[in-house]
């Protein structure tokens, strides 16, 4: 199973957490991949309700083009487009000759309570 963790961390914390990936990546560990937001609210604005609705409709049916998308989903060419690029750009999706795919099975976010922003 592929997996993404996306945390909430700060600055600080997130250069620590490369440290500690790059030490993992030289010893030939596996490393999960992970993207960070600096608060909640980061989070809930890139990653929305509808754009996580789009994300696993597109994990269950890969090999969509996005017109085929969003007339599947029932919603907007141009906001299904909108959402498809902000997914791209945090690499929870990806294309393949135009067609959308889903590069991980499973999104486990993580919040530490003490640390978070």
């Amino acid at each position: 199973m592929n997996k993404v963790e996306i945390v909430i961390t700060t600055p600080e914390q997130a250069v620590r957490d490369l440290a500690a990936i790059w030490q993992k990546a030289e010893r030939g560990e596996s490393i999960t991949p992970s993207i960070g937001f600096g608060s909640p609210s980061e989070l809930f604005a890139a990653i929305t309700d509808k754009r996580l609705e789009l994300l696993r409709y597109v994990a269950q049916h890969e090999g969509l083009n996005m017109h085929r998308l969003a007339k599947e989903i029932g919603r907007d060419y141009k906001n299904v487009h909108t959402d498809v690029k902000a997914l791209e750009g945090l690499g929870l999706l990806e294309r393949d000759s135009g067609k959308l795919i889903a590069p991980f099975d499973e999104i486990d976010i993580k919040v530490d309570l003490k640390k978070a922003a």
